[in-house]
């Protein structure tokens, strides 16, 4: 047994491990937010059709992303127990399960405009949707395969180079994206188009720098020499790890997805103040990410040690921030929304009243469920850092699905809410999903390390 941690310590390690992850997701999501923001300029129609596929795309890449989560408690169990060769199996295999997902992914996204009509969305809406992710779907396989190894070099507690990489990726984004989308500096004006490119040359380039960092900081794991043999033991831990977690993320996600086909289903102009929305909210989600992925990789160390004090003391401490962030958070919301919602809208654009008017409602939903989404983010960390992911996922698909999409429906459509409604859903579905994990963490696994 390990000396106990204070709870000052906890809080020092966490910040060091997590400032640099927590940095990574918001420069992560600021590839997203710079899509947001340049195609709110381009215009509105533009702006609720990017909406509309970058959530196709993401929907598809978090699920996906299950593999990748596996990786991170893996390793970390594996590096406690001084386990280099497994280390180098789990990261590989996680690989070898991310291109299978990504190749049979790719379809979905070249072939969405159908897809697309079906969920009730307006033709030109699907059109210009599909558009962007006929190109923006074959970045899906560099995406993946990034979120690999960074989860891997992560839970080495090399999240220094993790942050610098995905700062970089924003960068490099915004230039391209302001080239191709107006034609500035000579390049053409593509709109749409011109996003979606920028983006595959990110997650190409991406790629390319995470394993050049890979091969020369962790030459003892040799991690790409003869990756092409197979190893059907680890392949299965891994599939049958990270499956649940890719299905709860996609259970969530798709919640999200839900209520954009919702508020597609209110006019392209609700769309576009709820795109705007969910990228405010999805900003501040990147900080309790970040410290999911913390509790993750500390109770997996944990784990791997059989250490039950340290599991509940850092988990204890992981949760109050994720609570004073959330705090926080919703006095920016509630305090600030006209601010907020005008960096994503051009002054002179004729939707402009009816989108400050429909985002500054739903940022009071948004306001009102950063306290139960950051509590459910977390504790589905910790149940992932000891590798406890099937009923977790029954927990989620619950939550998300058995109450939350329904509340949804029924709120915004029933008793004729709209978009307040649609959110609504959101904040009871949410709700349901921290209560039930917690009382998974706290009531069983606690107890049983």
């Amino acid at each position: 047994m390990s000396k106990i941690m204070t709870y000052g310590a906890h809080i020092r390690a966490i910040l060091t491990l997590g400032l640099p992850l927590i940095g990574g997701h918001l420069a992560q999501m600021a590839i997203g937010v710079t899509d947001t923001v340049m195609l709110g300029w381009y215009g509105v129609e533009a702006l609720a059709a990017v909406t509309l596929g970058s959530t196709f795309f993401f929907v598809l890449f978090i699920f996906g992303s299950g593999y990748a989560w596996a990786v991170m408690p893996m390793v970390a169990a594996f590096g406690a127990e001084g386990d280099e060769t497994g280390i180098r199996r789990a990261t590989r295999m996680s690989m070898w399960l991310s291109l299978g997902f990504g190749l049979l992914a790719l379809p979905l996204m070249i072939w969405s405009e159908p897809l697309l009509r079906l969920l009730g969305q307006s033709d030109s809406v699907a059109r210009d949707a599909a558009l962007y992710l006929g190109i923006a779907g074959w970045g899906i396989i560099p995406a993946l395969l990034v979120m690999v190894l960074k989860s891997y070099l992560a839970a080495l507690e090399r999240t220094q180079f993790v942050f610098w990489l995905t700062v970089l990726a924003a960068v490099q984004n915004g230039v391209v994206n302001y080239a191709l989308i107006f034609g500035n500096w000579g390049a053409p004006e593509l709109g749409i188009a011109g996003a979606a490119i920028a983006s595959v040359v990110t997650q190409v380039v991406s790629l390319i720098g995470v394993v050049a960092y890979v091969q020369w900081v962790q030459p003892q794991h040799a991690m790409f020499q003869r990756i092409w043999r197979a190893d059907r033991v680890m392949l299965w831990r891994v599939f049958a790890l990270g499956w649940p977690i890719g299905l709860t993320a996609l259970s969530e996600v798709g919640l999200f997805a839900a209520s954009a086909t919702m508020m597609g289903w209110l006019g392209t102009v609700p769309l576009a103040a709820h795109g705007v929305a969910i990228q405010l909210a999805s900003i501040t989600f990147m900080v309790h990410l970040g410290l999911s992925n913390v509790a993750t990789i500390r109770a997996g160390n944990a784990f791997g040690r059989r250490d039950r004090a340290h599991l509940g003391r850092g988990a204890k401490v992981v949760l109050v921030m994720s609570f004073a962030i959330a705090c926080l958070t919703i006095a920016g919301f509630l305090r600030f929304p006209e601010p907020l919602i005008s960096l994503f809208v051009l002054p002179g654009d004729p939707a402009r009243a009816q989108i400050m008017v429909i985002g500054a409602g739903l940022l009071a939903m948004a306001a009102l469920f950063q306290l139960v989404d950051g509590a459910q983010v977390v504790a589905l960390g910790l149940l992932r850092g000891v590798q406890d992911t099937r009923l977790p996922m029954i927990f989620a698909a619950l939550s998300y699905w058995g109450i939350g999409a329904p509340c949804s429906y029924v709120f915004g459509f029933v008793f004729d809410l709209g978009g307040i409604g649609v959110w609504l859903g959101l904040v009871v579905g949410l709700g349901a999903a921290a209560v039930l994990l917690n009382l998974r963490f706290w009531g069983w696994v606690v107890k049983a390390v």
